[in-house]
């Protein structure tokens, strides 16, 4: 497995919201689950959209 994806969309989703999920879960095990719920809305939908966002509007320059 490589650690340099070729596709910057799937990187973008998977990357942000695996770690939005992880940092969630981690909030919910020390018994915050105000923090958690925030997390979990906040890094795994709505970050990860914004990037997609913005990767699909750039162009990606070729040599």
């Amino acid at each position: 497995m490589s650690l340099k994806p070729k596709d910057l969309l799937k990187a973008v989703i998977i990357g942000t919201g695996i770690e939005g999920l992880a940092l969630a879960v981690l909030y919910q095990q020390l018994l915050a689950s105000d923090v958690a719920l925030t997390q979990a809305i906040i890094c795994s939908a709505i970050l990860p959209g914004l990037f997609a966002i913005v990767v699909y509007k750039t162009q990606r320059w070729e040599e």
